[in-house]
């Protein structure tokens, strides 16, 4: 056995990590998700919304980063929907809008029918400036969003009646895959308002230790990569997904399986590797 695992060709390994990722994925396979403290704060500070509740959706990601933060976007959406808050969506990110508009076709054209665009939700777009947009609408917003993605006028959006900042939003959902993002938000948004402004995020795996500082005064709530989005995803589909809820509120837990499934392989390989090394240690000892 330990001249078979010593001399074993590496294209072995990579064939062994293709069929962990492969299979999982093609049997659909899923694993129970237990939610962490982190996941459930998130959950909660959501859940605690009253009806009618203004909030801020700020979709800081991009088709590169869909992988890790897609899952997290669209349950935060479907919660909110849940909550029948008034939703304001704009990004710091020039493809953010895309992962708007992507979120508004899947999730409240199609299964919210009754909420309506400017009066339930609305999509202010993108604005170039990274954190200096944030410096700016956590005092004055429409300095800035004169009119929605569309172009429609602000004073013509019923739901923009009334909102003059960030600070008039009764919790802000960040979902972001790196600067300007959710640290930018604490800054400029979070510490100087601290009173006033309630942040909650998602974020990529790699982002997610440069966080875990602002935990729990300014980030109340944070949801760590695949990781987070299907641990809040189960709390979501949990309470509001009946019975069989479409595929597309099960993607976090979905890519959970491989991912899983690759990281037994990893731990086994290491585990393997260590003792191959050691006996090898031990018998050039012995000779």
């Amino acid at each position: 056995m330990y001249e078979f695992l010593k001399n074993i060709h590496r294209r072995w390994i990579f064939l062994l990590m293709f069929l962990c990722v492969a299979i999982p994925i093609l049997l659909e396979a899923q694993f129970p998700e237990k939610a962490t403290g982190l996941a459930e704060a998130v959950f909660n500070e959501i859940e605690a919304l009253e009806e009618g509740a203004p909030v801020l959706l700020a979709f800081d990601f991009d088709p590169a980063s869909e992988g890790e933060l897609g899952p997290m976007a669209t349950a935060f959406v479907r919660h909110c929907c849940e909550k029948k808050v008034k939703m304001y969506f704009m990004a710091l990110w020039p493809v953010g809008p895309q992962m708007i508009d992507d979120n508004i076709r899947d999730v409240i054209e199609a299964d919210f029918p009754e909420l309506h665009y400017g009066e339930d939700y609305v999509n202010l777009g993108f604005k170039s400036g990274m954190e200096g947009v944030i410096k700016v609408v956590v005092t004055d917003l429409r300095q800035l969003y004169t009119t929605d993605s569309f172009g429609t006028s602000v004073d013509e959006i019923p739901m923009m009646k009334d909102v003059e900042n960030v600070q008039h939003m009764d919790l802000i959902i960040n979902v972001s895959a790196g600067y300007a993002g959710t640290k930018e938000w604490v800054q400029y948004a979070v510490t100087p308002f601290p009173d006033e402004i309630r942040l909650v995020a998602g974020c990529t795996g790699v982002q997610a230790p440069l966080l875990y500082p602002y935990i729990p005064q300014q980030l109340p709530g944070l949801l760590g990569a695949i990781k987070g989005a299907a641990e809040y995803e189960k709390l979501v589909m949990d309470k509001y997904g009946g019975d069989n809820p479409p595929g597309r509120y099960l993607e976090g837990q979905r890519r959970m399986g491989p991912q899983l499934v690759a990281h037994l392989l990893m731990i086994t390989l290491i585990i393997v590797g260590n003792w191959v090394y050691f006996t090898g240690q031990k018998r050039e000892a012995t000779r």
